[in-house]
C-alpha cells in the first residue's frame, strides 16, 4: 500500500524517482522505497542490496529528482522501519544544501493498537529518527473507513496536531476513495491544516481514479497533489508482449501467471508507443499517469533504473495517445487486484 519497488531490470531500464518539475503544469516523477526492506515480494538481502540501493539513491538525486517516499511499515520483522532507516542515512550524507532540496515523505499505518488524537505521536517520532530529523511530508497510509470509522478521524485530527505543532512540514493521505477523501480534506480544513497529497494506485492496469467521479477529478477539484503508486503493476507494464519470458519468483510469479495472457493487446499498444518516441516501456507507463496530473512513485532499486526514468522526463504523451491507452485500458477486461483498504 503506497509506494513499490516494482521497477524491474529489463533492457534499458524501468525506475522511478520524482523531480521538482520547472513546468508547473509537470506533476513530475517521485522515488517509492518499498522494496528497501522487503524481502517478500523484492527478496532484499541487507549485505546485497544496501550499497546498490546508496548508489541508486546518490543517482536519483544527481539528475534532479526530489521527492521520496517511505512508510513506518516498509520492512518487517527484524527489518522492521528499515525503508525509512536506509532512506535517512542515505540523505544525511548529502552535503546540507543537496539534502534541504529533497522532500522526504513517509506513511504512519492506522494500526488497531494506534487511537485517538495522540495514536500517531510516538510513531511520528520514531519515524523522525529513523529519518535522520526530517519529515517533510506524514501521510495517513490507509483509511479505516471500511472496518473502524471511529478510528480514522482522531487520528487525523492529531495528525493534523504534529503538523501544526512542526512535527512534520506537511499532510496527505493514501488509499482513499473520493467520498472519503472530501470528508477528510473538510476536517482538515476546519482545523487550518492543508491536505497536500493523496496517495492512490494508478496504472494502466488500475485506472478506475481516472473515471468520471473518481479521486482523479476530485483531487483537480480541491486542489490536492495526486500521487500514483505502482504506476508499472508491479513490473507487468515493462516487459513487452512477449509471453514466453520467464516468471518472476514468488507471488509476483503468480500475479503475471494470471494477468500478462490477458493484457496483451495493452502491452502491444505500450510498445507501439515506446517505439515512435524511441523510449522505453516503462517511460510510457510513467507518462500515462503524468498526462492525467499524477507524480508516479515506482519504485527504485538500481542506478540503472534512475537513467529510465530521466529521461522519461524528455517527452510527454500526446492527448490522442493517452485517450488510446485509457481506451485499450479499459477493454482489457483485466486489472491488479484493488487495495481492500481503498475506501470509497
Amino acid at each position: 500500500m503506497g509506494s513499490d519497488g516494482e521497477a524491474a531490470d529489463v533492457g534499458m531500464d524501468l525506475g522511478a524517482g520524482s523531480d521538482t518539475a520547472k513546468d508547473p503544469g509537470d506533476p513530475g516523477i517521485g522515488v517509492g522505497t518499498w522494496s528497501w526492506g522487503n524481502r517478500f515480494l523484492w527478496g532484499y538481502e541487507p549485505e546485497t542490496h544496501d550499497p546498490t540501493l546508496r548508489a541508486t539513491f546518490e543517482r536519483a538525486v544527481a539528475l534532479g529528482l526530489r521527492f521520496f517516499d517511505t512508510a513506518d511499515s516498509y520492512g518487517t520483522g527484524r527489518l522492521a522501519g528499515r525503508s525509512e532507516r536506509l532512506l535517512g542515512a542515505f540523505a544525511a550524507a548529502l552535503p546540507q544544501q543537496q539534502r534541504q532540496e529533497l522532500l522526504l515523505a513517509t506513511k504512519l499505518a492506522p494500526y488497531p493498537w494506534r487511537l485517538g488524537r495522540g495514536g500517531f505521536d510516538h510513531p511520528l517520532a520514531a519515524s523522525r529518527q529513523r529519518l535522520g530529523g526530517q519529515i517533510d511530508r506524514v501521510q495517513l497510509h490507509w483509511s479505516t473507513a471500511r472496518y473502524a470509522p471511529w478510528q480514522e478521524g482522531p487520528l487525523l485530527d492529531g495528525l493534523a496536531r504534529l503538523v501544526s505543532s512542526g512535527g512534520a512540514g506537511s499532510l496527505g493521505l493514501s488509499n482513499f476513495g473520493p467520498q472519503r477523501l472530501r470528508w477528510a480534506h473538510e476536517r482538515l480544513q476546519r482545523q487550518g491544516v492543508r491536505l497536500l497529497s493523496l496517495q492512490v494506485q494508478l496504472s494502466l492496469l488500475a485506472p478506475a481514479p481516472i473515471l468520471p467521479g473518481g479521486v482523479v477529478e476530485v483531487c483537480r477539484e480541491l486542489g490536492i497533489q495526486l500521487i500514483a503508486y505502482s504506476p508499472f503493476a508491479l513490473g507487468l507494464l515493462t516487459e513487452g508482449p512477449a509471453t514466453e519470458r520467464a516468471l518472476p519468483k514468488g507471488p509476483r510469479g503468480l500475479l503475471f501467471r494470471r494477468l500478462r495472457p490477458r493484457i496483451q493487446p495493452l502491452l502491444e499498444e505500450i510498445e507501439r508507443l515506446a517505439g515512435r518516441h524511441q523510449a522505453s516501456a516503462a517511460q510510457v507507463a510513467l507518462n500515462w499517469c503524468r498526462s492525467h496530473g499524477a507524480m508516479p512513485i515506482p519504485g527504485l532499486r538500481t542506478p540503472a533504473q534512475v537513467e529510465d526514468v530521466a529521461a522519461a522526463r524528455r517527452w510527454r504523451l500526446s492527448a490522442e495517445d493517452r485517450e488510446r491507452l485509457d481506451g485499450v485500458a479499459f477493454a482489457l477486461g483485466a486489472s491488479m487486484p484493488a487495495n481492500p483498504f481503498t475506501s470509497t
